[in-house]
């Protein structure tokens, strides 16, 4: 009976009209994806809060995003392999509580080592939670909104940035740090409610063993793609990490305004993740991926270029917003990368494929803010945008490789 109340759920066409795409289930999905990057991201925001309220370095306290991106990333693809064997709809609200209380206990931390501990609870369960939610796009919208849906579900991340971590800065500044996760927490217990409600209950479970769903790895253009990706994301995460700290040290912002720079960049990362999707639509398997070639060569001059924003402040706050504005272009590109190979060659792998995105993107977080905090200790917050450059050229070079990839005939 659950699977028939499940079906009367799904979006339909009827009479020729298309659906509307933000339907109830897909706006809870692309919240869910929201209250993810929230809790991810604020650490960034409220990084000096949280050093001066636990009595900690902010080079340590940036160390938590390099920690959570190194749990979260390994386990992406081995939860997501396991979850394809059971029903959907549990394990999904099943990970969700894990995730609440991981953020009730960052609230409640009373040093450093538990918020570390809970930091790795919320690791542990949200790149699974993004790949089950990619599954569900068959059942709560069209095929012809698949790669609006993967933009949207990515841009929750973004809209975070944009509302929740200038938010979260704001509570932290005004009250404290805690009072940020408390209210994530209070957020997350209410988008449960409304998930047991409203998302179908069907599931889609593999047919095939847990090992050989990792068949996927052996095509090299998984591989191409997941290197892509890392790169993409690392060459953003070296500065990212201590944005607030160049907003504040390197471009001279206010401490008042840091939330207000906070906003822009994520009003720019926004824009990047839904301009991604269009650019998904170009295209077919790699075919997307390689397109976006020349933006990792604008990146990496750029990039290169933020050494310059302490001789000029004005410069370097636009080239932030500039970059907020390609932090994300590749997001959508590389996941359609992934389905399409996987459907078209390892259909036993989707659950799999769909939490590629999600560890290739953590692994650069991890490889990103760890080399960021090496140069912040030894080099200094000017030498960040020069090293990030040089994730983006290998991130071109390995979009040229993927071109023998792209069928004869199509453009790249």
């Amino acid at each position: 009976m659950a699977n028939t109340t499940a079906k009367d759920r799904e979006p339909r066409e009827s009479s020729g009209t298309p659906e509307r795409f933000f339907n109830l289930p897909v706006t809870i999905l692309i919240l869910a994806s929201f209250m993810l990057g929230m809790s991810e991201f604020v650490v960034v925001g409220i990084l000096p809060d949280i050093a001066q309220g636990l009595k900690v370095s902010e080079v340590t306290v940036g160390n938590l995003v390099a920690l959570f991106a190194f749990v979260y990333a390994p386990v992406t693809p081995l939860g997501s392999a396991i979850s394809a064997r059971f029903p959907r709809f549990a394990t999904y609200l099943t990970l969700m509580g894990v995730f609440l209380a991981g953020n009730l206990l960052c609230a409640l931390a009373p040093n450093y080592a538990i918020l570390l501990v809970a930091r790795i609870m919320i690791a542990l369960v949200s790149g699974t939670l993004v790949a089950i939610a990619m599954t569900y796009a068959p059942d709560v919208t069209t095929d012809r909104y698949r790669t609006k849906f993967i933009a949207w579900v990515f841009s929750g991340f973004s809209i975070a940035s944009v509302v929740g971590v200038p938010f979260g800065t704001w509570v932290a500044n005004t009250f404290s740090w805690r009072i940020t996760f408390l209210i994530i927490t209070a957020a997350t217990a209410v988008l449960m409610v409304l998930m047991f409600v409203v998302l179908p209950r069907n599931s889609h479970p593999v047919n095939i063993g847990f090992l050989r769903q990792f068949r996927l790895f052996f095509d090299h253009r998984i591989w191409g793609g997941v290197l892509t990706v890392v790169c993409g994301a690392a060459s953003s995460y070296v500065f990212y990490t201590y944005l607030t700290p160049i907003m504040r040290d390197e471009i001279g912002v206010p401490e008042r305004y840091v939330s207000i720079g906070l906003v822009l960049y994520g009003v720019a990362c926004l824009w990047s993740n839904l301009y991604g999707g269009r650019l998904a639509d170009k295209g077919r398997g790699v075919e997307p991926l390689v397109h976006t070639r020349p933006i990792f060569c604008l990146q990496a001059v750029l990039l290169a270029t933020l050494a310059l924003a302490p001789i000029v402040p004005v410069y370097g706050a636009i080239l932030l917003v500039a970059l907020g504005m390609m932090m994300y272009l590749f997001n959508s590109s590389s996941q359609v990368l992934y389905m399409d190979v996987a459907a078209q060659s390892h259909p036993g792998s989707m659950n799999l494929a769909a939490s590629l995105n999600s560890m290739s993107f953590n692994i650069g977080i991890a490889v990103g803010s760890a080399v960021g905090g090496l140069v912040n200790d030894h080099l200094g917050l000017g030498w960040l945008g020069p090293v990030g450059a040089v994730f983006a050229v290998f991130a071109v070079v390995i979009t040229t490789l993927l071109r023998r990839y792209v069928p004869a005939g199509a453009k790249a």
